[in-house]
């Protein structure tokens, strides 16, 4: 397991980011993280990237924000698939969080029900997994410090998966091949080479990822350009014919109908990533 921490004391900001990722859980755990400290901006909006986000909260709750209804969250919750923009709302106070992000490949065998009862939305975890949420909760409050509770939340995981039938070999398949291509793929053609009829790759899709197999390849495409425009270097023209839109005026109606943004906005908001901005 490499874990990586990165430090921040100065603009406002005085933060701990102690971060992971694992080969034995390469391809369903995206990373897992614990974040401890105070931010500048309280609001971070977040865009769709194709993860699942389960969240422990050990201090002050954050707010789940969505179509300007705010909901307070869960101790521990899952942020299921997102098909639009989100807003968090942290505590003015000093925040201690632990984030595990799941590739819908891992959250399926971790959350064991179908993924999209929870897309779009923000789920109780207790309400998904049961006791096995406390378990998580507890093993992270009884850690010392975060390196620590990063193994902690890895070992849970790994024990989730072990316990669970796992996703359709199939779907993974499938699921791989457009995050492998950012979503320029052809959906006609896996759907033939995975033997299943096109409802029954969509119903797979639905159950085992979140959503319908063309609205996740859309959904890869859409975080591949947010990455190269996040990296700077190229004209929106050239970002959208390298993604494949048609033309930039379709990756903007993309834009606006994912992120409630213009991508010009995009570029000009303060970015902590390709996928999550200052709200």
């Amino acid at each position: 397991m490499e874990t990586i921490t990165q430090i921040s004391d100065g603009g406002g900001d005085c933060w701990s980011l102690t971060e992971s990722r694992s080969r034995h859980l390469s391809g369903l755990v995206e990373s897992i993280w614990h974040f401890e400290g105070t931010l500048t901006y309280a609001r971070e909006r977040h865009l769709p990237n194709g993860l699942l986000e389960l969240v422990v909260q050990l201090g002050d709750r954050f707010r789940f924000v969505k179509d300007g209804v705010q909901e307070r969250c869960p101790a521990a919750c899952l942020t299921g698939l997102q098909t639009g923009s989100t807003v968090i709302e942290a505590s003015p106070h000093r925040s201690c969080v632990l984030g595990i992000r799941l590739y819908p490949a891992g959250a399926y065998p971790v959350i064991g029900s179908p993924l999209h009862e929870s897309t779009g939305r923000l789920v109780d975890l207790d309400d998904l997994v049961g006791r096995a949420a406390n378990e998580l909760a507890e093993r992270c409050v009884d850690s010392p410090n975060a390196e620590s509770r990063v193994r902690c939340a890895s070992h849970w995981v790994s024990e989730r998966i072990a316990h669970s039938c796992g996703i359709d070999p199939r779907v993974a398949w499938a699921a791989a091949r457009i995050e492998r291509n950012h979503g320029m793929v052809t959906i006609a053609r896996l759907q033939e080479q995975t033997g299943l009829s096109k409802k029954g790759l969509i119903e797979a899709f639905r159950e085992q990822i979140g959503v319908a197999p063309k609205l996740y390849a859309r959904i890869m495409r859409f975080r591949r350009a947010l990455t190269l425009l996040h990296e700077g270097g190229s004209s929106l023209a050239e970002v959208a014919v390298t993604v494949g839109y048609y033309d930039q005026p379709h990756m903007n109606l993309d834009f606006r109908e994912l992120a409630g943004l213009a991508p010009r906005d995009f570029l000009a908001a303060t970015r902590y990533s390709p996928t999550s901005m200052v709200g």
